[in-house]
């Protein structure tokens, strides 16, 4: 059986079947790129990977390596290519200094280049089922059990290994968030991947289901396809109760934070009409917040875009007299110093104007925030960057130590990272804070960075504030309910009451176990598969 037997193919010439096929390609990774926030065609992701499994599968495909590779490049393309649709909004940056179309060519190289790093893993996963085959006869096919181990596990494994570097957005569990929480509960066992693997094998056993129809007197059809649905009431009836366990959060634990939305384009912030902006916004949000009786301040990421600490005549800083006059803390995003360079910072400073401690900015945004292989391309394209030079990232294992007990901070782009904050939760953190600027992205990257973060508060059971520049700021519980959300491109302060948590979720205690465990399996089953193979072939001789 190979892909030309299917119906679908069987009356067309090779040309018009390669170019249905990279059609179709295309077409479920648009669909699948339709699946994230801020639409609600989230269901969709269940299905939008099985066509591509089909037209690459290696026990009915017959096509050659390299146009199964660009099929999974094609698939790649539309999901991260539209998924990451927003990456247009950074478009002009005249206001930097570069010319209109300097500015159209950088916008499209940085959108070309994280769609093609994203679109590396269909790839890379197609390229990693190709090798396996080659190690065994090609007749009769494996059974579906060990390919669909090895397919859920190479995928997962790959988005892990990506989710290590400096690129990572739009790994396959974030499709479902902040709409289907119940699976997203999954995350708590371990992490984003374990909804990456139910993704998977579901659209896995849809792939098989279509091609087994083509035998309708073997039953085989009728079984995957139940199995496919135990399996997704299994994982969701999983998810539900793990949704259904009550948070108990008590008054001792509460802790009501004020969030500040200064709304201050970045076209200004750096100049000086954006620095009085800012102080005016964000002075004139503070006092409100304090005078509502918070009990503490969270300010987005460079919400004062100046050394805090270094700052000449401190005392002259109206932020700052304010602090000493209210006597209620602020966590202030800004610019640090470390080791003779500039910082990303989150800056915890107390009733009485000090710095009690500081989050460096671990994450840094490639070209905005410092420059790859600076000592080669530095010279070329140092005027990127809106900084001037290379930020100092932080340290992994840092902690943000508070007068209510320990935070987990994330700055911006980090809130995609989920490693940052199980290894900041096993470490004592009992409520999550982010500060993000978002600008000068639309709302569909906001949306976006909200189901990020939304995550996060579910994988680690804790309560998260979320403060950006432009929106959309947000209050998590541990369930992924969103409390409160912001409005879009407005100034606001809002003030709500988080509770601090001391639990540890499976994941936060063991981390991604599930990608290992998979592939322990897949790769076990694998070889039992091949060995009795090789078994039965040598009784034939």
């Amino acid at each position: 059986m190979n892909l030309r037997s299917l119906s679908k193919f069987a009356p067309l010439k090779p040309a018009s079947r390669r170019r249905w096929s990279m059609a179709i390609a295309l077409g479920s990774g648009l669909l699948m790129g339709l699946t994230p926030a801020p639409t609600t065609l989230w269901v969709f992701a269940w299905v939008a990977l099985a066509p591509l499994i089909v037209l690459v599968h290696p026990g009915i495909c017959r096509s050659s390596l390299r146009f199964k590779v660009l099929l999974c490049l094609l698939w790649g393309i539309g999901y991260h290519g539209l998924a990451l649709s927003w990456i247009r909004d950074l478009h002009p940056l005249t206001w930097m200094g570069i010319p209109w179309l300097g500015s159209v060519a950088i916008t499209l190289f940085a959108w070309s280049f994280i769609t093609l790093w994203g679109a590396a893993i269909p790839v890379l996963w197609c390229l990693s089922l190709h090798l396996f085959y080659r190690r065994i006869p090609p007749s009769p096919p494996p059974p579906p059990l060990p390919l669909l181990l090895l397919s859920v596990s190479v995928w997962c494994l790959l988005e892990t290994i990506w989710g290590w570097g400096p690129l990572y957005w739009t790994a396959l569990a974030y499709t479902q968030s902040p709409h289907n929480l119940l699976i997203l509960h999954l995350g708590q066992l371990s992490g984003p991947m374990a909804v990456t693997a139910a993704l998977v094998a579901i659209n896995q056993l849809w792939a098989e289901a279509w091609i087994a129809a083509k035998d309708t007197t073997s039953g085989r059809v009728r079984r995957l396809l139940a199995l496919n649905g135990a399996l997704l009431i299994a994982l969701h009836l999983v998810g539900f109760g793990l949704y259904s366990q009550p948070l108990r959060d008590v008054p001792e634990t509460a802790l009501k934070v004020g969030i500040v939305q200064g709304n201050v384009p970045t076209r200004i912030k750096l100049f000086e009409e954006g620095l009085q902006l800012s102080l005016q916004n964000y002075l004139q949000g503070y006092l409100r917040l304090a005078d509502a009786g918070v009990d503490a301040v969270l300010m987005p990421e460079g919400a004062l875009p100046w050394h805090w600490v270094d700052t000449p005549h401190q005392e002259q800083n109206r932020l700052y007299q304010a602090i000493l006059q209210r006597g209620v803390m602020a966590w202030v995003g800004t610019v640090g110093t470390r080791e003779g360079r500039i910082t990303q910072t989150i800056f915890t400073i107390t009733g009485d104007g000090r710095a009690f401690s500081r989050y460096d900015k671990v994450k840094l945004v490639p070209l905005g925030e410092y420059i790859p292989f600076e000592a080669v391309l530095g010279a070329v394209i140092d005027r990127l960057s809106p900084v001037g030079s290379s930020m100092l990232p932080g340290r992994a294992d840092q902690t943000l130590d508070t007068p209510f007990g320990r935070a987990i901070a994330g700055i911006c782009y980090e809130s995609a990272f989920p490693e940052l904050f199980r290894h900041q939760t096993q470490a004592g953190g009992q409520f999550i804070l982010t500060a993000s600027n978002n600008d000068p992205y639309g709302r569909g990257m906001m949306a976006q960075h909200h189901a990020q973060d939304l995550m996060r508060a579910i994988e680690n059971d804790r309560w998260a504030a979320r403060a950006t520049n432009t929106g959309l700021s947000g209050i998590v519980d541990p369930h992924g309910k969103t409390e409160w959300l912001s409005g879009f491109r407005t100034g606001e302060a809002h003030a709500h009451t988080i509770y601090r948590r001391t639990t540890q979720t499976l994941y936060v205690r063991w981390g991604n176990w599930l990608t290992p465990v998979l592939l322990a399996i897949a790769l076990g089953l694998w070889k039992t598969h091949q060995g009795q193979k090789t078994e039965d072939q040598q009784a034939k001789h």
